[in-house]
C-alpha cells in the first residue's frame, strides 16, 4: 500500500502572507522521510469552521494521513481541535496522548486524531519543532492503522456484500 499524506497548515499569519510555512515544510521533510508521499499542502486561516471545511475537503475519497499543524494551544483563535471534532466519525485517544508524551509543552496540546471515512487526520502543535516531534512519536504505527482503514491489513480485509 502507498502511503500518502496531506498537510493542512492553520494559521493566520502563513494566509496573510507574514509568516513562512515553516511547520509545514517540516511534516512534509519528515513525511517523506518515512516514505510517505505528500500529496498535498494546504493553508487556512485559523477557526473552527475554516478548519472543518478543510479537512472534509482533504479526506473526501482520500486514503491516507492528513496532518494539521496550528491551532491546537490555548490563544484565543486556537480552534483547529474544535473544527476537527466537527468532522471526525471516530476519534483515536490513544495517538492523541502519544503526542503529548513526546515533551513537558505536551501537556498545553489540546490536539485530537481520528478518522474519517479511510483518512487518518493527526493535529500537530503550530511550532516546527513541535509539529515533528508529535508526528514522530506516531510515525511507526501509521501505516497498519492506514491499512486497516482501508481494509488491507492481513486478518483484518474488508468483507464484501453476499461473501
Amino acid at each position: 500500500m502507498e502511503l500518502l499524506a496531506k498537510i493542512l497548515t492553520v494559521s493566520d499569519g502563513v494566509v496573510a502572507g507574514t509568516r513562512e510555512d515553516r511547520s509545514g515544510q517540516v511534516l512534509e521533510d519528515v513525511l517523506t522521510q518515512a516514505g510517505f508521499r505528500v500529496v498535498e499542502r494546504r493553508v487556512v486561516a485559523d477557526g473552527a469552521d475554516s478548519v472543518a471545511r478543510a479537512l472534509v475537503s482533504l479526506t473526501h475519497a482520500f486514503t491516507g494521513l492528513v496532518v494539521s499543524t496550528g491551532g491546537t494551544g490555548f490563544g484565543p483563535r486556537d480552534l483547529t481541535p474544535e473544527g476537527t471534532r466537527m468532522v471526525l466519525e471516530r476519534e483515536a485517544p490513544g495517538l492523541a496522548e502519544a503526542t503529548r508524551l513526546v515533551s513537558p509543552l505536551g501537556r498545553l496540546s489540546r490536539a485530537v486524531a481520528g478518522t474519517r471515512g479511510t483518512a487518518l487526520i493527526i493535529n500537530t502543535p503550530g511550532s516546527p519543532g513541535g509539529a515533528r516531534e508529535t508526528v514522530s512519536a506516531v510515525l511507526d504505527i501509521i501505516p497498519h492503522a492506514l491499512e486497516l482503514l482501508a481494509g488491507t491489513s492481513p486478518g483484518h480485509e474488508s468483507v464484501k456484500q453476499g461473501d
